[in-house]
């Protein structure tokens, strides 16, 4: 997978060298009509936000391999039964809202092997609007432990974000915790559990990709 010791994830890097490009110039320019020094000024808090952006933490994942570990960082906006239809049954779902100002780097929330991949056109509709779950754009992956126990992740394109990355792909084996993807730019994560999981999160919760406990699977 990507990004596994970089501080700031790969693809920031074009948007990052674009923004401090257009700074230098600004600033370059600047000396010599002064005028232009507030826009210089303005593309520098740009290029930090840019770079805050694109950040990659390093997280210490619970040792326990039953919990389900969030996905994502941000808070969440939804708990309930829904039913999930590459599976084709009712699970427990979680969705957790990532505003731009959460780190976007999306991790594995079981070790196991990704039985399917999914990738659906649609809207951007703001993702707290439950009918973003049905109506944008998203890609997902459908998981099975060692156990048998299956869970589908889903990326979900907001109002802002226009672009998900997923490196994962159908037949990898993935380990709770690393990292596997990343929408631009603020976005939600749906993740569907078996019913019997015992839950440790509700609504309003703040997550931590890579760290949180969403539940623990029997």
């Amino acid at each position: 997978m990507r990004n596994t010791n970089t501080p700031i994830a790969v693809e920031g890097y074009p948007f990052v060298a674009g923004a401090v490009v257009i700074t230098a110039a600004l600033s370059l320019i600047s000396c010599k009509v002064p005028v232009v020094s507030p826009l210089a000024i303005l593309f520098g808090l740009l290029t930090l936000f840019v770079v805050f952006f694109f950040r990659n933490p390093g997280r210490v994942t619970p040792a326990d391999e039953k919990t389900v570990i969030a996905p994502a960082d941000g808070v969440v906006i939804y708990q309930g039964i829904a039913r999930e239809d590459h599976l084709g049954e009712e699970m427990t779902k979680i969705s957790i809202f990532m505003s731009v100002f959460n780190v976007h780097i999306n991790r594995v929330p079981i070790t196991g092997t990704v039985l399917d991949t999914f990738y659906t056109k649609g809207k951007f509709l703001d993702v707290r609007d439950e009918r973003a779950t049905f109506e944008n754009e998203q890609a997902g992956l459908v998981i099975e432990t060692a156990e048998g126990k299956k869970m589908v992740v889903v990326q979900v394109a907001g109002l802002i974000a226009r672009r998900i990355v997923c490196y994962a792909k159908k037949g990898d084996q993935l380990v709770r915790g690393r990292r596997y993807g990343l929408i631009r730019f603020g976005s939600r994560l749906d993740v569907y559990l078996p019913r019997d999981t015992a839950l440790n999160v509700k609504i309003g919760d703040k997550t931590v990709a890579g760290e949180t406990v969403l539940g623990t699977l029997p």
